[in-house]
C-alpha cells in the first residue's frame, strides 16, 4: 500500500508581527496600499504541502511517496525526509533554479499575508507511477504545480485510485472547467470554509451540489473544528483538539490533511478519520514552522484518548 501525495515542497521564512494588520490599513486607501511591517522574528523552515503532509504522515508511521519538483537547494530538506523513511522517488530536481520559496508573515490575530514565489515548483513532476496499486493505494492532490494539479485527478480517477483533492492557495489559478474534473470522481474535497465558498462561486454549485460530484466534503473550520459531509447522508462536525499554546497556525491544514489519509489508509470511515486530523494538526499549531512538531505514538494515542476515547488504530 502507498500513499501518494502530490503538491509543493518549499522553504518558508515565517515572521512575526506583534500587532494587528487591521490596524494599519485605511479602508478608504486601499486602492493604493502602500504598508510596512516590523516583524521582531525570522526562521526559515522546510515546508511545502507535499513536504508537510509527508512528515506529519511520516510521524503518523507512514512512508509516503511524494510527487513534486524540486531545485538545487533541496538536498538538506531530502535528507530530512529521506531520515523518516518518506520516498522522494517522485520528485523531479533541476539544478538550474531554486526550490518554492514563501514568505510568511502573521499578525497577533493569526492572520498573514503571504509572498510565495514557485521557482521549481512551476515544473510539473513526471512521474509515472511505476508500481501504482488501484486497490491498495491512495492520493492526494494538494496545493502544487498547476499541471499536476490538472492532471493527476484524472490520471488517479482512470486507474481507479482514490484521491483526496485539495486545491488550496491555488484555486484562483485554476479555471472552473479545471476544478469541476478535479473535484468530478474524487474521493473527497477537502478545503477550510473560506476556500469552501470560493470553490462554490468558481464552479457555480452548491455544497449540497458538490456532494453530487464527490464522496466527501471536508470542511476545516479552525478553532471550531472540522465538518465531514458525506454523499450517504453523513453530516458530523469533528472538534478541535485542545492545544498547549498556539505557536503558529501555519501548517496545521496539512497535518490535518495527513491524520486523514492515515485513517482512511488504515480503513477508517471519514469522520473517524477526521479525528485523527484534529489530533494531527494540534501538534502542528503548538510550534512555529510547518515540520517542526513531533509526538511519540504514546503520546499521541493519550492525546486522541483524552479528546475522542479509545483510538481505533496503533501508529
Amino acid at each position: 500500500m502507498a500513499i501518494y501525495v502530490s503538491g509543493s515542497l518549499a522553504f518558508d521564512r515565517i515572521m512575526t508581527f506583534q500587532g494587528n494588520f487591521k490596524d494599519h490599513l485605511l479602508p478608504d486607501k486601499l486602492h493604493m496600499l502602500n504598508v510596512s511591517f516590523m516583524v521582531d522574528s525570522m526562521a526559515e523552515r522546510r515546508g511545502g504541502c507535499a513536504g508537510n503532509i509527508a512528515y506529519s504522515l511520516a510521524l503518523l508511521g507512514e512512508n509516503p511517496v511524494v510527487v513534486a519538483s524540486a531545485g538545487r537547494d533541496f538536498g538538506s530538506y531530502a535528507q530530512k525526509l529521506e531520515s523518516m523513511g518518506v520516498s522522494l522517488e517522485g520528485v523531479a530536481r533541476h539544478e538550474d533554479i531554486f526550490t518554492a520559496l514563501c514568505y510568511i508573515t502573521t499578525d497577533l490575530n493569526s492572520n498573514q499575508i503571504t509572498g510565495f514565489y514557485p521557482g521549481a515548483m512551476s515544473l510539473p513532476a513526471g512521474y509515472d507511477f511505476p508500481r501504482l496499486d488501484p486497490e491498495k493505494d491512495i492520493a492526494i492532490v494538494s496545493p502544487g504545480n498547476v499541471q499536476d494539479m490538472r492532471s493527476l485527478p484524472k490520471f488517479f480517477r482512470e486507474r481507479g485510485v482514490p484521491y483526496i483533492f485539495d486545491p488550496g492557495q491555488q484555486i484562483p489559478v485554476l479555471s472552473p472547467d479545471d476544478l469541476r474534473d478535479a473535484i468530478e470522481g474524487s474521493f473527497a474535497l477537502v478545503a477550510n470554509d473560506y476556500e469552501v465558498n470560493m470553490i462554490c462561486k468558481a464552479v457555480g454549485m452548491s455544497e449540497d451540489e458538490l456532494l453530487g460530484r464527490t464522496l466527501w466534503l471536508v470542511t476545516t473550520l479552525g478553532a471550531a473544528g472540522v465538518r465531514v459531509r458525506g454523499a450517504d447522508g453523513t453530516d458530523e462536525t469533528i472538534p478541535a483538539a485542545p492545544v498547549n499554546g498556539v505557536a503558529d497556525p501555519t501548517g496545521a491544514g496539512d497535518a490535518q490533511r495527513a491524520g486523514l489519509l492515515k485513517g482512511l489508509a488504515a480503513g477508517l470511515s471519514m469522520p473517524e478519520a477526521a479525528r485523527l486530523g484534529a489530533i494531527s494538526a494540534s501538534y502542528a499549531i503548538e510550534k512555529l514552522g510547518t515540520q517542526e512538531h513531533s509526538y511519540t505514538p504514546a503520546e499521541f494515542a493519550a492525546r486522541y484518548e483524552k479528546n475522542f476515547g479509545s483510538m481505533p488504530i496503533k501508529i
